[in-house]
């Protein structure tokens, strides 16, 4: 095992066979706003998360003073020549890399990013900071452009949410984790889809280093709906 490899295990060790708890709201929702994210994530905290994901600057910035776990950053982004918006540039990346944030979650799916970049220059970009770069994958197909960009983690997060990987139902993507855990070299998150405390031990079960869930969670009006 090479030194750069077992460093990284190291890094991710803290996040093994654990949850980490997305603590996001989007436009719309009555929970968006920094202060709100931060009484989330501590509330996680206290209920056993390993770790926290996060969206933007401001986010970020609030759940790292308010919670001791490891955030997993991200920054959603949207640009009009591409469908690419988890931290889809360097500028993106660099923007949250400035909290110290220690993770940086992006988009390595093999779509055409904003203005051409390549994914590549992204993941320097946050190793360049000494940060850890997790790609979020849709397909099988997205795997081998990760791996070649150093991604050093990848997880299921984007199936059912592109083009390529949309499909009708609402559960885990576990045939791509399963085939992720059999195939990546790096190690493999489950994120997306899952809804209750049985699916995320049936991804641990499976191979997943660790599970991200996000709105099963922290998303009452999610939550609400679904029971209506």
């Amino acid at each position: 095992m090479s030194t750069r490899r077992r460093a990284i295990l190291e890094r991710l060790a803290a996040l093994e066979d654990g949850l980490v708890v997305s603590c996001q709201a989007g436009e719309g929702n009555p929970l968006a706003g920094s202060h709100t994210m931060a009484l989330m994530a501590r509330a996680a905290e206290l209920g056993g998360a390993r770790g926290l994901r996060v969206n933007g600057v401001a986010d970020i910035g609030a759940v790292l003073r308010a919670s001791e776990l490891p955030v997993i950053g991200i920054n959603k982004v949207d640009y009009e020549d591409s469908a690419v918006r988890i931290t889809p540039t360097v500028r993106d990346a660099e923007a949250i890399l400035a909290t110290g944030v220690p993770f940086v979650a992006l988009d390595a799916t093999a779509r055409p990013r904003p203005r051409g970049e390549a994914l590549v220059a992204i993941v320097d970009a946050i190793h360049a900071r000494g940060a850890l770069a997790l790609g979020d994958l849709a397909t099988e197909d997205d795997l081998a452009g990760a791996l070649e960009a150093g991604v050093d983690a990848v997880g299921t997060t984007l199936s059912g949410y592109t083009v390529e990987s949309a499909r009708d139902d609402d559960e885990p993507d576990f045939a791509l984790l399963r085939w992720l855990v059999r195939h990546s070299p790096v190690p493999v998150f489950a994120e997306g889809r899952i809804w209750t405390p049985g699916q995320a031990v049936e991804a641990l079960r499976l191979g997943a280093s660790f599970v991200v869930v996000g709105t099963a969670i922290t998303n009452p009006m999610a939550i609400t709906s679904r029971f209506v």
